[in-house]
């Protein structure tokens, strides 16, 4: 502490240092770094769509001899055998694209998963309630196309936000039974003011209407909510905004230490825990270290 010597006695006042950044601070800075500098790497190959399988042609198909004739055109097939596990659809944040998902969608992928979906939305959207409506119709064509009758959807920042306004807003709790959100604004977040000349980052600040809807009540939500939440999270303001609290939804709150809001989607122990959240229905652990996670 330091006292400036000529003042009166009265008027002395001790002079705080300025605060040193910590080290774990100084870490999840540097990592989220890297990880921005890979995904500018990355980000022209997530820009186009994924490709995906052309659908079987209309109408019924001839049955081999012997066999039950197949439904009629419009039923969807069911899933096939040993493919319990619904469809997941990863949802990217603002000004983004499905590239941001590449680590996460290996690590499901090696892990058993077989129906993975990436969605873009277009960066000029720019009301969360038309881009909810948008998720809305993508759900269903995957549905049909896997003839799975529920997904699970896993969000990163503002696509959280997207489909947790899907869910509770639009009825989309009929189709999803387990939504992942990484980071995202579920209380509103205070963003840098040149941000906010974007309409739908606007929607993002606390107090929004779409933020405010999400506070009404929601009874008999079916879907079930994990939300991670990292405290060194520097785009979300306050950092626990990133949590859901709401008393008529089925959410669970994860923190994360030692890592930033580009890192959660691409943070192996984050894979791990989100892979556990959509395996199991047991809660998921309270917080996550991701200290020496390889």
């Amino acid at each position: 502490m330091e006292v400036l010597p000529f003042l009166p006695p009265l008027l002395r006042l001790p002079c705080p240092r300025p605060a040193r950044p910590s080290v774990s601070l100084l870490k999840a800075t540097a990592l989220e770094l890297v990880v921005l500098t890979g995904h500018v790497l990355l980000y022209p190959t997530g820009i186009t769509g994924e490709r995906r399988a052309p659908p079987p042609p209309p109408g019924p198909h001839p049955a081999p001899s012997g066999a039950t004739p197949t439904a009629p055109a419009g039923t969807p097939a069911p899933p096939a055998e040993g493919d319990e596990r619904p469809p997941v659809v990863l949802l990217h944040g603002f000004i983004d694209n499905r590239s941001v998902f590449v680590l996460l969608r290996r690590s499901l992928a090696r892990h058993g998963w077989r129906h993975l979906e990436s969605l873009n939305y277009s960066p000029l959207t720019c009301d969360i309630r038309t881009a909810a409506e948008l998720l809305a119709r993508h759900v269903e064509e995957i549905c049909a196309r896997t003839g799975h009758h529920e997904v699970d959807i896993v969000g990163h920042s503002l696509g959280g936000l997207i489909a947790r306004y899907y869910v509770q807003r639009l009825g989309g709790d009929q189709r999803v039974r387990t939504l992942v959100t990484l980071g995202a604004p579920h209380g509103g977040t205070a963003v840098a003011p040149l941000a906010s000349a974007h309409p739908i980052v606007r929607q993002m600040r606390t107090g929004s209407a779409p933020i405010e809807e999400l506070r009404m009540p929601a009874p008999g939500c079916r879907t079930r909510f994990v939300s991670f939440w990292s405290e060194l999270d520097r785009v979300i303001v306050p950092a626990e905004a990133a949590r859901i609290d709401h008393p008529d939804l089925d959410a669970q709150n994860v923190r994360v230490t030692g890592i930033g809001h580009l890192a959660l989607p691409a943070h192996p122990a984050v894979a791990a825990a989100v892979r556990q959240a959509l395996e199991s229905r047991e809660p998921a652990p309270e917080t996550i270290g991701t200290a020496g996670a390889a």
